[in-house]
């Protein structure tokens, strides 16, 4: 029977063995929804990098005309970038066939810490179903990885967790063992704050990411990332080439 772990910050990872396992990164506000945006809307491919340094480095093997250098720090377009980290900056007329060079202050550092797993794939409300799909589909082991925002715990990284196990574990009938206390957690904590919307949006917007984003005035964001399965496709990352596509 496939295990469901939930780990709730990428640090609460600890010695896990990843490598028979699939690792859903979860960054909800907003790297995961982001890169669900580039890709769905048509981008060849998304490749997260782990500073600016690096981001430049690797938009450097591209013509200027095939590629955009995406992300943010602080929230806010990084000086040089041509995106900045708004899911609603994605379009397709924006990025199709385009190959995106992206780095944020968190989500692609939560991506990185999956590097030795067998599947990493990116998870969000915006492909919720898709994910859970594939899930099925596998047949592995899954570690559920919240990014967190600096650092901290944040609601809405958690709420999708706790989704994930929803639909994974808590349905009559279901295979799925949740595999920690985490998993659980993550779980009841969707049980009681998500089935309600009034509640769900009430917790999503007092949620520490969101927080940040309200005071950049970037409620249409926020907005867009609660929105679920926009999108029915799931970014998959080769470590080895270092490009998230879609299979």
């Amino acid at each position: 029977m496939p295990v469901l772990f939930a780990h709730l910050l990428p640090t609460l990872l600890e010695d896990a063995d990843l490598s028979n396992s699939t690792c859903v990164v979860i960054d909800i506000l907003r790297a995961s929804t982001t890169m669900v945006h580039a890709l769905g809307n048509g981008a060849r491919a998304v490749i997260p990098c782990l500073n600016v340094d690096d981001a430049h480095a690797a938009a450097d093997k591209f013509p200027a005309s095939a590629r955009l250098l995406g992300g943010e720090r602080h929230g806010q377009l990084i000086p040089g970038f041509d995106l900045d980290n708004s899911p609603l900056h994605y379009g397709p007329e924006v990025v199709s066939g385009k190959t995106v060079i992206f780095t944020t202050t968190n989500g692609t550092k939560a991506l990185w810490s999956c590097r030795t797993a067998a599947e990493v794939i990116v998870g969000a409300f915006v492909n919720r179903k898709a994910v859970c799909q594939a899930l099925k589909r596998s047949g592995r082991d899954v570690h559920l990885i919240c990014a967190g925002t600096d650092g901290q715990l944040t609601a809405e990284d958690i709420l999708f967790a706790g989704s994930i196990v929803q639909l994974l574990v808590d349905q009559p009938g279901s295979n799925w063992i949740a595999g920690s206390v985490q998993t659980r957690m993550a779980g009841d904590y969707f049980a009681a704050r998500g089935a309600d919307p009034a509640v769900f949006r009430k917790t999503f917007f007092d949620s520490l990411g969101a927080q940040n984003l309200l005071e950049l005035g970037m409620e249409a964001d926020i907005e867009r990332c609660m929105q679920p399965d926009l999108f029915d496709c799931v970014p998959h990352w080769n470590a080895s080439t270092g490009e998230l596509t879609i299979r």
